[in-house]
C-alpha cells in the first residue's frame, strides 16, 4: 500500500495525534501537508522497499510520553479508515499494533 500511495501521490509522512476516533489511528499524508512543531515527537524515518525517501513518522507528545514504553509497528487492514488519511479511498485503513518495550530496550531508548 505504501508502495501505490508513493506512486499516486509523491513522497509520505504519518502522523499519530492520540486523539479520539479518527485521531487514535495513524494518519498518512503527503510529505509535508501535516504541520508539525514543537508538540510532535518524530519516532522514526521508515525504510520501505522501492521507494527512495524514508517516510518520516510523527507523534504528538501527548500521546508519546503515554506510549514511550511500547514497540509500535504500523499495519494496515481492510475497513475504512480516517477522512483524510491517503489510504481511505482504498478500503483499507492503518492502524497500530504495540507491544511493552522489553527491560533492555527500555534502557536504551527512554535513557
Amino acid at each position: 500500500m505504501m508502495r501505490k500511495l508513493y506512486t499516486a501521490h509523491g513522497p509520505l509522512m504519518f502522523h499519530q495525534s492520540g486523539g479520539c476516533c479518527d485521531g487514535s489511528s495513524p494518519m498518512c499524508y503527503l510529505a509535508g501537508e501535516f504541520r508539525t512543531g514543537a508538540s510532535d515527537v518524530l519516532l522514526a524515518q521508515l525504510a520501505v522497499a522501492d521507494i527512495a525517501e524514508p517516510v518520516l513518522f510523527w507523534m504528538g507528545r501527548e500521546q508519546f510520553e503515554r506510549w514511550r514504553h511500547t514497540h509500535l509497528t504500523v499495519d494496515i487492514v481492510p475497513g475504512r479508515g480516517g477522512g483524510f488519511s491517503l489510504e481511505a479511498p482504498e478500503g483499507v485503513r492503518f492502524l497500530i499494533r504495540s507491544r511493552l518495550l522489553t527491560d533492555a530496550e527500555d534502557a536504551v531508548l527512554n535513557r
